[in-house]
């Protein structure tokens, strides 16, 4: 049926679109049947030639409303045509074949609905007047001949059976009209949310857009339309593709992305893009449009420009690694790089806690709490009569009453985020006091209990383990103290525990755990520390190279801090090294030392 349509008109909103469709399919349906009337001419000797000519001309006629319709702005032109196209023809067929059942007949139900639908409640009413004035007078005129074959009123029985036929029209008539008001206003309804939503995405800065199962867009909100512009240089249409110029490597991670949240699943990751010839990050949020049976049938596509974060953390991260080459040239240097991380973490919450401690100071009501005391001090003269006989006075108690019981909240909410300010403060000094505690014994051989700088190094990562929602597994046997070097034992802790938050951050899981395993190998008299993740894992090929100076996998690794853990661990007699069974499947980093802590225990005597 679309295709009697113009473009314009199959851009209408689906409500109108819908109204076009039954015009439409109601025409053709009619031509069809006029066209059947017409071919079967043939069979009715008597009337053959009028009955074709008849066929013809309204199956003519009804044509000329499908021009009509796509000739007009509007559709109520080719409606008022089709309505009045059949109402003259039921009244045309009453007076030819005059006979009782022909009010009664459903069309003449069924042409009143359509009109109701087609051009509203009061233009239905005029045709379905007309219909009961057909069954009501002109009917049993017409069986009367006019009162030229009996008396008018010969037959009461048809009269009142044609005043009741006019009445079920008119019942039709008011449940087409209540159906159409209620749907009218269920229309409007629609279109009052929908304009809300639209203008809560139109002036948001952050792109949204709206897919189909395939990933090419649907909607596009005006910050989307505006990076696409600058990004590709041309308008964004319907059906185009997010990744249709992206790199091979961004275009499969997009694609893998989106199979995942059309899985149900929703998705966020951080993607390069490229807008005006200048990089640009986007954090982008992928959630699945579930249809009627529960499936994906789209997906909603929200991205926001970090850019400035990024470079915000660029520029800290710069600052982190002057830190740490100020505090090798020290000797500390795996071990302060725990701890300003540790404190960094801790101190973002404390930033956080702070920012929000200061936005409910400046939301704070206490001001229109002054302004209601200095509402009060203005009619101190007569108070009684303001609280009593003017509206403000008298709406005062009730507001008081909803300022302070907000103030109460408020007073509690600030002195929670100030428990959990002081909490972190007090981690902070938790944190220092350790390290300054762990530097002391630099340098010198002494029994170290593993499992207790185990968890000292577990300490050091603490908050930022919490945050990624990393479970920490601890399995401890019974292993005695050992002699090392305590300082070295806790750089090449700290860099694998390190080393495994970052794989478990990438790898995007929600069941993020690390292991710790401590053992000891009883035959080879060596202790052995397992430090087990479920991260990204390690490809076979860089597993050669895992330990190299200079090698790295990380964005923005340095490729040190392996090779360094390596030549510490070999310093202490033992040896690191790794096991991975491949990509996405995690990777298990083992320290092995020497248990010699008997024969050295004897030469120190």
């Amino acid at each position: 049926m679309d295709a009697f349509l113009t473009e314009r008109q199959r851009q209408l909103p689906p409500d109108e679109l819908g109204r076009y469709r039954v015009l439409v399919g109601c025409t053709l349906c009619v031509v069809l049947l006029n066209l059947v009337l017409a071919l079967s001419a043939s069979f009715f000797r008597e009337v053959s030639v009028p009955r074709f000519a008849l066929g013809l001309v309204m199956a003519a006629f009804f044509g000329m409303v499908l021009g009509v319709l796509r000739r007009g702005r509007s559709l109520r032109p080719a409606s008022m045509l089709v309505c009045c196209l059949l109402v003259a023809g039921y009244i045309g067929a009453t007076f030819a074949m005059p006979h009782p059942a022909i009010a009664s007949h459903a069309t003449a139900m069924l042409i009143p609905a359509l009109a109701v639908y087609l051009m509203g409640v009061r233009t239905g009413l005029v045709v379905t007047a007309f219909f009961c004035l057909n069954a009501s007078v002109f009917l049993p005129l017409s069986l009367t001949g006019f009162g030229t074959l009996e008396p008018l009123f010969a037959r009461p029985g048809q009269w009142a059976s044609g005043v009741m036929d006019a009445f079920v029209l008119l019942l039709g008539w008011g449940v087409s009209a209540l159906f159409c008001y209620a749907r009218d206003e269920a229309i409007a309804t629609v279109r009052e949310n929908e304009r809300t939503l639209r203008s809560l995405l139109e002036n948001t800065d952050d792109p949204v857009c709206s897919l189909d199962p395939q990933g090419n867009i649907v909607i596009a909100n005006a910050a989307a339309r505006r990076m696409f512009r600058r990004a590709f240089g041309r308008e964004v249409k319907r059906g185009d593709a997010l990744d249709e110029e992206s790199a091979e490597e961004t275009r499969a991670t997009w694609r893998a992305a989106l199979a995942r949240t059309l899985g149900g699943q929703p998705v966020r990751y951080e993607i390069p893009f490229q807008q005006e010839g200048r990089p640009i990050t986007l954090d982008l949020s992928l959630h699945p449009i579930q249809g009627e049976e529960g499936r994906a049938v789209g997906v909603t596509l929200f991205g926001r420009d970090v850019t400035e974060r990024k470079r915000a953390e660029a520029r800290l991260d710069e600052l982190h690694r002057n830190l740490v080459d100020m505090s090798r040239r020290a000797g500390m240097a795996e071990v302060a790089t725990g701890v300003l991380h540790n404190v960094g973490n801790t101190l973002n919450s404390v930033n956080v806690a702070a920012t929000l401690v200061m936005e409910g100071l400046r939301g704070s009501r206490a001001p229109q709490l002054v302004r209601a005391v200095e509402l009060l001090r203005e009619h101190e003269a007569r108070l009684p009569a303001f609280l009593l006989e003017d509206d403000r006075g008298r709406r005062l108690p009730e507001y008081l009453a909803s300022v302070s019981q907000h103030l109460m909240k408020e007073h509690e909410r600030l002195l929670v985020e100030m428990q959990g300010l002081a909490r972190n403060v007090e981690h902070i000094k938790s944190v220092v006091s350790m390290q300054q505690e762990n530097a002391r014994f630099g340098g010198r051989v002494e029994e170290v209990p593993v499992p207790e700088l185990i968890d000292d190094a577990l300490r050091l990562h603490a908050t930022s383990f919490e945050q990624l929602g990393i479970r920490v597994q601890r399995d401890y046997a019974e292993v005695p103290a050992v002699l090392v070097d305590r300082h070295q034992l806790l750089q090449i802790l700290v860099n694998l525990l390190s080393n495994a938050r970052h794989a478990l951050m990438e790898s995007g899981r929600k069941d993020k755990q690390l292991s710790i395993h401590v053992r000891r190998e009883g035959a080879e008299r060596v202790l052995r520390i397992e430090v087990e993740d479920n991260g990204v894992g390690i490809s076979p090929e860089h597993l050669e190279r895992l330990f190299a100076h200079g090698f790295t996998t990380k964005k923005g690794g340095h490729g040190f801090g392996l090779h360094a853990s390596a030549l510490a661990a070999e310093e202490l007699g033992g040896q690191l090294r790794c096991e991975s069974a491949g990509p996405g499947q995690g990777a298990t980093f083992i320290i092995e030392l020497p248990l010699r802590e008997q024969a050295s225990r004897e030469a120190m005597e």
